[in-house]
């Protein structure tokens, strides 16, 4: 393992790895900015399209060289991981920009932050830069990952933005779907009214008065033409976290009304077990073999209920009840794409409810020390995530999300409940009994 090296603004170094994690952190703080980590894939200084930016609505580049890994909350700390690998990336591709933004205030007020890359494969620290001198910067390029002479390199940058995430992202060529487009729609009515005075020197030409009026029309939906396409490409930076004073969003107004909603768990085993001493190795040990498994218990507008699990592989199926279908089980969490399952929004209005919760299948005795973020991601609309609280009790179950259909509107509600299963009863039926779903259960392996 190679000694870690913190970097000045302005120089660089050498990226011997065949993939990277580039970790951004800062300090945990109460009433600090969140901080969200972003990539923009460039080709001559400038995106391609909308498609090569990655970050939180956006989190995977469609080569797969770039993905968002989402946040980790650690007691001293909270950080929000991208992963590049350097073997899928298009050849066209010649830099990489490594970008923080500040969501809730400037980053005068975020204190501890960096950028770190680390060997995907080892973990060893490559490069790492601290940046000191934030003052009224609400968005940031921290790095960049670029192309010299076949190898790829890591260089500190530095430089700041006052406009936040979508004045860099504009600065790099990305359309912005804004909510500041609604006020050019006034002005529109206005503009017959000047054309008036201008068609009436060509009906002196043309004998009848009402035939400019005609004319008109045509015009307009010229320029609004090539506008149309960007209306369906910009792209949405706005995102909802959910946390106990506002624990529950409604899908229809983040635009999450069809398609397929994805629901991501990731966690993190906190490596550092300080005071441990002799319990350390056991700790380890305890945690090299985690299986954590996401599930989900649904009632159907019918009245049908069951669950959909990797336990006795009830997988589910995306295009007949109970439309919802989980990926293959995933037993690392933090190094690869954690649990993943997506729920039809097209067939939203045959679900009454669904809970989503997660157990542990083996591993881990409880949740503690594992550092766990939930994003719900619609396939239209904003991604709603939050983080899980540290968890203090032996649990092996904890209640994720509650997503209820209220007259043909989901809302998704917070739960991040932690529950002890009584000696001897499974997690599923403890999550059963604590939201009153009243299955009969059987035991299953998988």
């Amino acid at each position: 393992m190679g000694a870690s090296m913190t970097m000045q603004k302005g120089t660089n170094v050498a990226v011997p790895a065949g993939a990277v994690r580039v970790e951004v952190g800062r300090h945990a703080a109460p009433g600090a900015p969140d901080v969200d980590a972003s990539a923009l894939l460039l080709v001559a200084g400038k995106v391609r399209s909308d498609a090569d930016f990655v970050f939180y609505n956006q989190p995977a580049h469609a080569s797969g060289a770039v993905r968002h890994e989402g946040k980790r909350t650690a007691p001293d700390r909270v950080t929000d991981t991208l992963v590049v690998d350097f073997g899928k990336v298009e050849p066209v591709i010649d830099r990489i920009v490594v970008a923080a933004s500040a969501d809730g205030g400037t980053f005068g007020r975020v204190s501890g932050l960096y950028v770190r890359v680390t060997d995907a494969a080892s973990g060893a620290e490559l490069a790492r830069f601290d940046s000191t001198d934030a003052t009224v910067e609400t968005a940031f390029i921290l790095g960049e990952l670029y192309l010299r002479q076949g190898a790829w390199k890591f260089r500190a940058v530095g430089q700041g933005y006052s406009t936040g995430l979508e004045g860099l992202a504009t600065d790099f060529g990305i359309s912005v779907d804004e909510p500041q487009q609604t006020p050019p729609a006034p002005p529109v009515p206005q503009a017959p009214a000047a054309p008036v005075t201008q068609p009436q020197p060509r009906p002196a030409a043309q004998a009848p008065a009402p035939a400019p009026v005609p004319v008109a029309p045509p015009v307009t939906p010229a320029p609004v033409t090539p506008v149309a396409p960007p209306a369906a490409a910009p792209v949405r930076l706005t995102k909802v976290t959910l946390t106990k004073s506002a624990p529950s969003v409604s899908l229809a107004k983040q635009g999450g009304t069809s398609g397929a909603l994805r629901v991501n768990l990731n966690w993190e085993v906190r490596k550092q077990f300080k005071g441990w001493g002799a319990k350390l190795g056991r700790a380890v040990a305890m945690h090299a073999d985690l299986d954590l498994d996401l599930c989900a218990l649904y009632e159907l507008a019918d009245g049908r209920k069951g669950v959909v699990q990797s336990l006795g592989n009830a997988f589910g199926s995306l295009t007949r009840p109970p439309f919802i279908h989980l990926d293959a089980d995933d037993r690392t969490g933090a190094l690869s794409t954690g649990e993943n399952m997506s729920i039809n929004l097209d067939h939203k209005d045959l679900l009454r409810r669904v809970l989503i919760f997660v157990t542990i299948y083996e591993g881990a005795r409880s949740f503690a020390d594992l550092h766990a973020t939930v994003t719900l991601q619609p396939q239209n609309g904003a991604a709603i995530d939050f983080s899980l609280d540290e968890c203090t009790v032996p649990s092996t179950v904890c209640a994720l999300a509650l997503i209820t259909n209220n007259g043909g509107d989901l809302t998704v509600q917070r739960e991040a409940r932690y529950l002890v299963p009584d000696r001897g009863v499974s997690p599923q039926r403890t999550i059963d009994a604590a939201y009153g779903w009243g299955m009969n259960w059987t035991p299953g392996r998988k």
